[in-house]
């Protein structure tokens, strides 16, 4: 089951990743160019929030049951040393809920708003922010933090 879920878990980061950075694009076009909000984009605006959120759950699950957090937790004076070992015991979960929280306010706002162009606006604040939380927070190859490949084969 483990397994499975981090095989799942690498292939809806990616989408995570590319439905964000399609709705910031669609956000900043409909803003800049003054369209209307069109069913489309409302669409765009919460499957961006619902996929960010099935990868919150899958994350969360195998946060919870990874024997390095469990290790980090259980050593955990030793392991906040560690820089691996703290990057995916506090920092990159934390950061990264605090970015599916920004994608989850921006999409409440947006989808309140009556103005097009507010909608637009918010749109494109709340999900930049969180796009750039989210690529500054990935374990990228050459991340200092830490570093993953970009595709891991189980």
């Amino acid at each position: 089951m483990y397994q499975a879920l981090l095989i799942f878990h690498s292939a809806t980061r990616w989408l995570v990743l590319l439905s964000l950075a399609y709705s910031v694009f669609r956000a900043y076009k409909g803003y800049s160019g003054g369209h209307t909000f069109t069913k489309q984009d409302d669409t765009v605006r919460h499957v961006t929030a619902t996929v960010a959120h099935i990868q919150l759950m899958i994350g969360f699950t195998l946060y919870f049951q990874s024997p390095i957090i469990k290790y980090f937790w259980e050593h955990f004076r030793e392991a906040v040393r560690i820089g691996d070992s703290a990057f995916f015991g506090l920092i990159h979960m934390f950061f990264m809920f605090v970015a599916i929280m920004l994608i989850s306010i921006g999409s409440a706002l947006a989808k309140r708003q009556t103005a097009h162009h507010l909608k637009f606006r918010i749109m494109l604040l709340w999900f930049s922010v969180a796009l750039i939380v989210i690529l500054a927070l990935i374990p990228w190859p050459f991340s200092p933090l830490a570093g993953r490949p970009f595709v891991r084969f189980f």
